[in-house]
């Protein structure tokens, strides 16, 4: 039998303040009807005071946890996708581990924004692939409010905050990641970057974007390597039963599934509650589904995310 890494429990968090166009608008030059035209967005959550990236991680790992009925002192790994740590270092997964409660386990982060969680996913398939742990905690955390300018009417309404988590366990058997791919191309960083950093700057910077442009690099390689992940696992897109997307706009998720020729039925959004929540997002709509009923056992998955780097991958589920 193969041994791969399947999701044993799902889980997600989100802050306690709930933020919507209407409210944006009262703040900057914008409208609802301008906003959901544009992204399909109508609600995202901000996090406040004593909320951050960790804590958010943290509480979305013990609902992942208590959905796969496992004790946090059972994970051996966690890996922590987030463009937005609670500090510079240490990692937050090891803030994550210390709120958790486990004394002693792998923990570090990965940064690659909006596709973080895809990386993250990966390199924990990796490790328990490979023996170097059993059960892992895999988990998407952004507190993006934080690095935006709330004068930038293109960017400070497309984002929020929120956390979401996977467990991952080893097992012998057909359900799993069947496989992924994951890719980057630096050429792109100026269209979508933060103006700041501990070795440039100084600073912590805000998020700057060239939304058209995004958005035309974003369908192109999201149905590239949608495809070839299906090719990778051996499935033809007819076989796919949801696509878990990267939530960033409405528009980006209705072109990519156009393009794969997949029915819209077919794609999980959460984008109108929950605004793009960058390494978040997969985790936070694949919860989401979950929880809904929508996704069930033996279910094929695709779980698909490109962000700033330009970086992007996918992967092939089998829940």
């Amino acid at each position: 039998m193969t041994l791969r890494s399947v999701i044993a429990g799902t889980g997600s968090a989100l802050p306690e303040r709930r933020v919507s166009n209407d409210e944006l608008a009262e703040r900057v030059d914008t409208s609802d009807e301008w906003i959901i035209a544009r992204t399909g967005i109508r609600f995202r959550h901000i996090a406040g005071d004593g909320e951050t990236t960790a804590t958010l991680g943290a509480d979305a790992a013990r609902a992942a946890l208590a959905a796969a009925g496992f004790d946090a002192s059972s994970i051996d790994l966690i890996v922590l996708a987030t463009a937005t740590p609670d500090q510079t270092f240490p990692a937050s997964a090891t803030k994550v581990q210390t709120l958790l409660g486990i004394d002693d386990c792998i923990a570090f982060d990965v940064a690659a924004v909006c596709s973080g969680f895809l990386y993250a996913l990966s390199v924990a398939d990796s490790m328990l692939r490979t023996g170097a742990a059993k059960r892992a905690l895999v988990i998407g955390s952004e507190t993006f409010s934080r690095i935006l300018d709330w004068e930038d009417r293109t960017t400070c309404v497309l984002f929020g905050d929120g956390a979401g988590a996977v467990v991952l366990e080893a097992q012998e058997g057909d359900a799993g990641i069947l496989a992924s791919r994951l890719h980057a191309d630096g050429r792109h960083n100026g269209l979508l970057y933060v103006d700041g950093g501990p070795s440039t700057t100084g600073t912590v910077g805000k998020v700057r974007m060239k939304g058209s442009e995004v958005f035309r690099h974003a369908v192109v390689n999201l149905a590239d390597v949608m495809r070839e992940v299906l090719d990778a696992a051996g499935c033809a897109a007819e076989q796919v039963d949801w696509v878990v997307p990267h939530q960033a706009n409405a528009r980006i998720l209705d072109a990519t599934a156009r393009k794969l020729g997949l029915p819209p039925e077919k794609v999980v959004v959460t984008v109108d509650r929950h605004a793009n929540t960058s390494a978040a997002s997969v985790p936070l709509a694949l919860d989401a589904a979950v929880r809904d009923g929508r996704i069930k056992r033996g279910d094929l998955l695709v779980l698909e995310a490109m962000g700033g780097g330009f970086t992007w991958g996918a992967s092939v589920v089998r829940y």
